[in-house]
């Protein structure tokens, strides 16, 4: 059950526009931003930090974006997250059968080396204490561009910051992504939990 209930969008008609870019992504404003809306200035700041982590004009491809997301999202457990994860993943283009793998990125044959690579280190920079290593580093920087390390080391941080909100709130999962998450990983014993409910 929801600690903090999602306020009405109109609640704060001023955060209008920035309620706007989530329903342009997602098709809803999410219950996590309705809840902030408590705090304008705190909810304009997240959509101003998700609008530049989720640039289209960035280097690294919009749905693998939210595949990084999803693994720092499982690395704390948050179930809301994970769903609008694979929710904005599956909207950006990510194919089923990649979603349905994420869990087993490391061993799918629908995920190639530079993709284990990011979603290692995503995984390792999630981790509580930190476990990236100049080692894992230097391999990400074989694959990847030092502007798309920014952009993947955005997208894990806003996760990080998102994680705890939406699990410390039980912020209730709206109905889409929450049937993306269950069509894709429910048979791999995801469920809602807290969130459900």
């Amino acid at each position: 059950m929801a600690r903090l209930q999602p306020l009405p969008p109109e609640t704060t008609p001023e955060l209008q526009p920035h309620f706007d870019f989530f329903l342009g992504t997602l098709g809803f404003t999410p219950n996590s931003v309705l809840t902030m809306q408590r705090k304008p200035r705190l909810a304009q700041a997240l959509a101003v930090m998700n609008a530049a982590v989720m640039d289209p004009t960035g280097e690294v491809d919009l749905g693998f974006r939210r595949l990084i997301g999803h693994v720092v999202s499982q690395v704390s457990g948050c179930r809301y997250c994970q769903a609008h994860t694979l929710l904005g993943a599956k909207n950006f283009g990510v194919s089923d059968v990649k979603l349905a793998d994420i869990w087993q990125y490391a061993s799918s044959p629908h995920y190639n080396e530079r993709e284990r690579l990011a979603l290692d280190f995503a995984l390792a920079a999630a981790a509580q204490p930190n476990a990236v290593t100049d080692e894992q580093f230097a391999a990400l920087q074989r694959h990847w561009s030092e502007g798309e390390i920014v952009e993947m080391l955005g997208v894990i941080a806003m996760f990080a910051f998102l994680n705890r909100w939406n699990d410390t709130l039980a912020t209730p999962l709206e109905a889409a992504p929450k049937q993306v998450a269950q069509q894709a990983l429910g048979d791999q014993g995801w469920t809602p939990g807290k969130h459900g409910g």
